[in-house]
């Protein structure tokens, strides 16, 4: 598997990957999300200019996974990790995020993350990828914000927190 930066070519991709990524929702009571539009290639566009867009590519075959994310409060805040569902349970999320923590964190403190509390591929997965979760007073204005806008999307529907994963090193 290659880790690469995303360029303009993929943005396509990526919005059919997350459809495919979003489908196993269904399957555990979570339908509203399973058919959540993913955003449009304009806005993934914005992680290429002013954040971090990572690919995984399989060798002679598809971008098999995607990682977004950007400075928000002095940590790198990952918005999003997608796997196709052909390709999950093959580490694929896990080595983009540390294809993150080692080549792209940029002397930052840590990484944060907001996921749903009790979906098994989410902070269960986060948790051994070595996040923890934050209380509420460990949140930064910035994480605040981003949880008013999931909230305001309906993601409160289902337990939610925030995440963070130190760093060694940085900051």
């Amino acid at each position: 598997m290659r880790i690469r930066t995303a360029v303009d070519d993929d943005l396509a991709l990526l919005v059919d990957l997350e459809r495919a990524a979003g489908a196993p929702f269904a399957a555990i009571g979570m339908p509203e999300i399973a058919e959540d539009e993913p955003p449009a290639p304009e806005e993934l566009a914005h992680y290429l200019r002013h954040g971090v867009a990572l690919v995984a590519q399989v060798p002679d075959g598809p971008v098999a996974g995607y990682l977004l994310a950007e400075p928000v409060d002095g940590a790198l805040h990952i918005e999003q990790v997608s796997v196709h569902p052909d390709h999950a349970r093959r580490g694929i999320g896990r080595a983009l995020i540390e294809h993150l923590a080692e080549h792209r964190s940029a002397g930052a403190p840590a990484l944060t993350l907001t996921t749903f509390a009790d979906v098994p591929w989410n902070a269960p997965y986060y948790v051994r990828c070595g996040f923890r979760p934050l209380a509420d007073h460990e949140l930064t204005p910035g994480l605040r914000r981003i949880r008013r806008r999931e909230a305001d999307h309906g993601l409160d529907r289902w337990p939610r927190l925030c995440m963070r994963r130190d760093l060694p090193g940085n900051g």
